[in-house]
């Protein structure tokens, strides 16, 4: 935003300090001054500043004016709010607050007799027409030149109505379905039961806090004016500007909090200008309030603060004195504060309205450092007194890095948030998802329940530019429940995508498919300590399997009975959607009940002197009997001289049966303390072949 010292310097008669020195201590107290621009002998310095968001006070010329008499300690000019006396009224102007959750505060002034000119005198008078081209603003016209000063100024929005336009009264409501209104852009929208609107008894006028309306904006014919200043609530107006596109100087505001207390400031302000050309005042200032929502913003609870508590958490200072009682009460009165003593050395602090970013005492710690400024503060080191301690599941973690890292994926980090067509895509429990009250655009609106649609983005995004090959994986924190109550679980996904390099040189490479990825899923639950584990899936119609995933070339994961994740192929209408012509795989896995079983600790043994020995078992299997049977079943034989055993060759021949397949089993034995006898290898080969017996093989004759 621009600024013009200048213009501060109206408000401060009392500053001395130069317009590069004063940039500079502005930029220490936090209200950044990124450019700085001579304007010629007598005008002074144009600033581009860099206002954070939650600084709404101090974007405009009186805030920053504000923030500089409590850098320097001098004298802030108070607004000249003296109005001519006013015509008594035939009766009150009628103003209803309907939407009492959307609009805090309205306040409207009538003014009669009024002379709507493209300039006025009242601008020169008061330097305010020099302002206006040192800021690039464009003259439109008396009306709105004074809303837009006033704006500048102080940082409330205004608006005017042709007060002839307005039938009855003002009703601040919300919108009725299938209502139109004309907005002064010339665009005629149809309006949404949830719009905030300012209305009479007839007809919408305004979209509250964003834009005015046509029908009843000011012309040169105008003679009668409503003045208008409000309050209205953040979310109420960026909902109703963002469903119609729209950002003003209003909406930019009023989304960010304005002060409660600033409409009848800025109503006397507008109407001063209105009036310096002539016309009256018709009844007093009509000023509607809504208690709940001013007892959340202008009238908050006082804070406690002790001064103790100020020089521990900020420490010593690089002058003699310090932090005294002194310096917290004269900066926090400079920046609007009211202190009341509590006790020696301690304050309770009535909050001024125009800080809605101040909640709690540490707030006003910070403020107390910042205006004393950072660079007082001595340098030293934090106090330490105690050992690094890692988390619970620290080393769980770093072998799942580890593992992914050997594997030729490489970590990436995605957004936290997603939009709610995601997050109902690939929540694992549907209708736990927590919306954002402030989102940044309908794509991030929700805490992403799920690491996959980050995880897609990501891959999309390399593949969409030309990266043929892609392995990645992601560890976060994923979230679950409502806006009152969220549950953050950490979880980890990991997807590949592309060509699989292969060590035999008749086949170099080949693109990578479900059981390649079904490996690097083993590969990380072998890190862990389990009782079984098996994969499986569901029938499409039974609509278990999530969404995300194909149905028939997907699996679960289950570790000791649990869901521990789920594996597979994105499903094609999703890859469809995200234009996505490669096959993409993906895993997720709920880390919240993986690191409930505990690492698998490597476990050394001696190699042994004795010769081992192999024996190969042909064995004549039904197809519904799957490797993991016979794997379990030689496993439970649990005996000490079969070191190693794997397929070492899978046979189907029509001549077997059309149900059955021969697999080639190799198993070793070997001995660490003798070399084994010929009977020793009969009893374990009988052995052997009666455990895959009884789990379904038979030798092949």
């Amino acid at each position: 935003m621009k600024i013009l010292t200048k213009w501060l310097r109206a408000y401060l008669p009392e500053l001395s300090v130069d317009d590069l020195r004063l940039a500079e201590d502005l930029t220490l107290r936090g209200i950044a001054v990124e450019g700085i621009f001579d304007l010629g002998p007598g005008n002074g310095s144009l600033y581009e500043m860099d206002i954070t968001t939650n600084r709404v006070d101090a974007m405009n010329h009186y805030g920053i004016a504000r923030e500089v008499a409590a850098i320097y300690g001098v004298a802030l000019q108070p607004f000249d709010l003296a109005l001519p006396a006013h015509k008594p009224a035939a009766a009150v102007f009628p103003v209803r607050i309907e939407a009492e959750d959307a609009c805090g505060r309205f306040t409207a002034r009538v003014l009669r007799g009024i002379t709507i000119t493209d300039s006025r005198d009242w601008f020169t008078q008061a330097e305010v027409d020099t302002y206006f081209k040192l800021l690039e603003q464009k003259k439109i016209s008396s009306a709105v030149d004074a809303t837009n000063f006033v704006w500048l100024a102080m940082g409330q929005p205004t608006h005017a109505f042709d007060l002839d336009k307005i039938e009855g009264g003002i009703v601040v409501r919300r919108a009725r379905k299938g209502e139109k209104l004309k907005t002064l852009d010339g665009i005629e929208r149809t309006l949404d039961p949830e719009d905030l609107v300012v209305a009479d008894h007839a007809k919408p006028l305004a979209l509250a806090g964003v834009m005015g309306g046509w029908d009843s904006m000011i012309t040169p014919a105008t003679k009668s004016v409503l003045v208008e200043a409000a309050w209205f609530e953040p979310m109420a107006v960026r909902r109703t500007a963002r469903r119609h596109g729209l950002h003003t100087d209003a909406s930019h505001r009023f989304e960010r909090g304005a002060d409660f207390n600033a409409a009848p400031v800025a109503s006397a302000l507008v109407s001063r200008i209105l009036l310096a050309a002539g016309g009256s005042i018709e009844g007093d200032l009509v000023d509607v309030r809504v208690p709940a929502l001013e007892a959340r913003t202008a009238a908050r609870k006082p804070i406690a603060l002790a001064l103790s508590e100020v020089q521990r958490i900020l420490g010593a200072t690089t002058d003699a004195d310090g932090i005294t009682d002194a310096t917290v009460e004269g900066v926090l009165a400079a920046l609007g504060c009211m202190l009341a003593p509590a006790a020696t050395n301690a304050w309770s602090v009535t909050l001024p309205s125009w800080r809605l970013d101040i909640e709690r005492e540490i707030d006003l710690i910070e403020e107390v450092a910042r205006v004393y400024g950072y660079n007082r503060f001595a340098n030293t080191l934090p106090a330490f007194g105690g050992g690094v301690t890692a988390l619970p599941f620290a080393q769980s973690e770093s072998a799942l890095r580890e593992t992914l890292r050997s594997a030729g994926f490489h970590e990436a980090i995605a957004s936290t948030f997603c939009s709610a067509s995601d997050a109902a895509l690939t929540a694992p429990q549907p209708g736990l998802v927590v919306p954002l009250g402030n989102p940044l655009s309908e794509e991030a609106g929700v805490l992403r329940p799920s690491l996959i649609p980050g995880m897609l983005t990501m891959v999309a995004g390399n593949l969409h530019r030309d990266v043929s090959d892609v392995r990645l994986f992601e560890l976060g924190t994923v979230f679950s429940g409502t806006a009152e109550k969220v549950d953050e679980r950490p979880a980890l996904a990991f997807a590949a995508a592309g060509l699989l390099a292969e060590q035999s040189p008749l086949h170099p490479s080949r693109s990578i498919d479900f059981h390649d990825l079904k490996g690097v899923v083993e590969q990380l639950l072998t890190r862990f300590q389990t009782r079984t584990l098996y994969f499986d899936r569901f029938a499409p119609e039974a609509g278990l399997t999530p969404a995300w995933l194909h149905p028939f070339r997907s699996a679960r994961i289950v570790a000791d009975g649990t869901t521990v994740g789920w594996f597979g192929q994105l499903h094609p209408r999703e890859a469809a959607a995200r234009k996505l012509k490669d096959t993409i795989l993906l895993c997720e896995l709920y880390l919240d009940r993986l690191y409930r079983l505990p690492l698998r600790k490597p476990a050394a043994r001696e190699i042994s002197r004795f010769q081992p020995v192999r024996r190969d078992f042909s064995l004549v299997l039904d197809q519904s009997v799957p490797w993991e049977q016979i794997d379990a079943a030689l496993a439970a034989l649990s005996l000490p001289e079969i070191v190693d055993w794997r397929v070492r060759e899978v046979f189907r021949d029509a001549k077997l049966g059309a149900r059955d397949y021969s697999l080639l089993l190799g198993v070793t034995f070997q001995a660490g303390d003798r070399t084994l006898r010929d009977e020793e290898l009969q009893s374990y080969q009988a052995q052997v072949i009666d455990a895959v017996g009884k789990a379904g093989a038979r030798l092949r004759s």
